[in-house]
């Protein structure tokens, strides 16, 4: 049997998360399928009963996907409750191109990445960049507060 990757990211606001992450991903939002007009539309036609759907949902997207298949879809949850702790599983965007590439040129990567995303609504939160280290990232808080990584 085989066994595929779906990250799920519970959020309030679906729409808003899909917007942010599939910039940070260079992802797509999925498409409903079979032509369907919503993934709503898509639900019903399938046969979720419409009381299983929460008010709105499907009606704007709530997931991506990478448009060359490879990496794994993911799916904005929305739930009631707000964000409360630190995340115990984060993302890290690895822009810089590893050990291999001269630090100075992986910082500069790693600091237009940055300055992309704080333009698309993420916060940085610090900067891991001790000296004489070969490290450098910087953590940064998606929208709605989720951490992660540019490295």
């Amino acid at each position: 049997m085989e066994t595929t990757l779906q990250l799920t990211i519970d959020c309030a606001d679906p729409p808003r998360l899909v917007a942010f992450w599939a910039g940070a991903l260079g992802y797509v939002p999925e498409p409903p399928p079979g032509g369907h007009a919503t993934w709503r539309e898509y639900w019903a036609a399938t046969g979720v009963p419409e009381e299983e759907l929460p008010p709105g949902a499907g009606e704007t997207p709530e997931s991506i996907v990478d448009p060359a298949g490879k990496g794994p879809r993911v799916w904005f949850q929305k739930v009631p409750e707000p964000k409360a702790v630190k995340n115990r599983v984060h993302l890290d965007l690895k822009v810089g191109g590893g050990r291999g590439v001269p630090p100075g040129i992986r910082r500069e990567r790693v600091a237009a990445t940055v300055e992309r995303l704080t333009g698309a609504g993420a916060t940085v939160l610090r900067v891991m960049d001790e000296p004489g280290a070969a490290y450098y990232a910087v953590v940064l808080r998606d929208p709605e507060g989720n951490e992660f990584c540019v490295v």
